[in-house]
């Protein structure tokens, strides 16, 4: 059984930046891909960021050049480092694992980001 907690969410003011982090317990971390989504109020959750196994990484388009995921193996955790931020970027933002049949997700953290 796999556990995420998302934690680093905030209030931000625009052009800010904040980190998020997901720590994972459980499972064998280091196999997983594991992506970042977030919903923002009356609109469909988003794939934000995921990153591979092999630390190849992918990233939506409104978050190109702005957003970076990283991992730690180590440290069972995975990253977000979010720069430049944008009153848009303000959502819930959930840390997920895809897996065949069953995915797995973190209860999610708020970030808010002001004009």
């Amino acid at each position: 059984q796999v556990q995420l907690v998302e934690s680093g969410g905030g209030l931000v003011q625009a052009g800010g930046s904040l980190r998020l982090d997901c720590a994972a317990s459980g499972g064998i971390f280091s196999v997983y891909t594991i992506n970042w989504y977030r919903q923002a109020p009356g609109k469909q959750r988003e794939l934000v960021a995921g990153i591979t196994s092999s630390g190849r990484t992918n990233y939506g388009d409104s978050v190109k050049g702005r957003f970076t995921i990283s991992r730690d193996n180590a440290k069972r955790t995975v990253y977000l480092q979010m720069d430049s931020m944008k009153p848009e970027d303000t959502a819930v933002y959930y840390c997920n694992i895809p897996r065949a049949g069953y995915d797995y997700w973190g209860q999610g953290t708020q970030v808010t980001v002001s004009s």
